[in-house]
């Protein structure tokens, strides 16, 4: 299996970066030069994808999907089964290795499995299958944002591409957001604990290159003001969570942080 990562030439802290932690568990990587934004302003002019008719995309943002749309086309027309994205600041378990020189564990029904969490909550089902040292997946129900690491099957990738060819959406959205169609009719799993997490969450040394931008369109929208709603909407707003959580609950489903051990947990 591929180890695909992105990495802007602008970026050579993080490529060593990344280089050392491929290193450390003892797995080659196949470096995918980043389109930058800087460098393509025309990205802005390209069409979106009707989700994000309120919010739109940044710059960055698109730049950043046509990054990884260079590492679906690869995977799409390798003749692996599985190949893997990851971003250049990432940090790994200590054993990430074992994982990542095998493909046998991966579920035959997998579309994609997402390696890394971001430390906020999703909704995945509660039924574990061990894939040994230590890890686990689970069927991954609602969105986990992030696509800081993953594996694509070839057909996904290939459906990825298909998506994107007339529209730009946002990386995450389009692998692991069951509102659109490329994640929702997929079987997705979850590693759990992740294999991998960015360094912003671990380390602090590496910013995330797309926060300000991103928080910066999220102003501009007008999305992050709180407005005061009615007290029926909010009861109306607080039933239907209940009963969500009813729902979830008998789907034998759960709300969960994927927890991620760090490489000196395992030292």
């Amino acid at each position: 299996m591929k180890c695909l990562v992105i990495n802007l030439d602008r970026s050579p802290d993080r490529l060593a970066h990344i280089t050392a932690e491929f290193a450390r568990i003892g797995i080659a990587f196949e470096r995918i030069v980043a389109i930058d934004a800087r460098d393509h302003p025309d990205l802005m002019l390209q069409p979106q994808h009707a989700m994000y008719s309120i919010r739109r995309l940044s710059h960055s943002e698109i730049a950043c999907m046509h990054s990884h749309r260079a590492c679906w086309a690869i995977i799409a027309q390798d003749d692996a089964p599985y190949g893997a994205v990851f971003e250049d600041d990432v940090v790994f378990s200590a054993k990430a290795g074992a994982l990542l020189a095998d493909v046998s564990w991966i579920p035959a029904d997998a579309d994609a499995v997402k390696l890394e969490t971001f430390f906020i909550k999703t909704m995945t089902q509660r039924k574990r299958t061990a894939v040994g040292h230590g890890f686990s997946l689970v069927r991954l129900r609602r969105n986990h944002v992030g696509t800081a690491g993953y594996i694509l099957s070839r057909q996904m990738a290939r459906d990825l591409l298909d998506a994107t060819a007339q529209a730009s959406a946002a990386a995450d959205d389009l692998v692991f957001n069951p509102a659109f169609p490329t994640s929702g009719e997929k079987t997705i799993y979850q590693l759990v604990p992740a294999l991998c997490a960015q360094d912003q969450f671990v380390g602090d040394r590496l910013p995330s290159l797309l926060v300000e931008e991103r928080d910066a369109a999220w102003d501009a929208s007008g999305l992050t003001i709180k407005h005061r709603r009615p007290v029926t909407e909010k009861m109306r707003r607080e039933t239907r969570r209940i009963v969500e959580w009813i729902i979830d609950y008998c789907r034998m489903r759960r709300y969960t942080v994927v927890p991620f051990d760090p490489p000196e947990a395992d030292r």
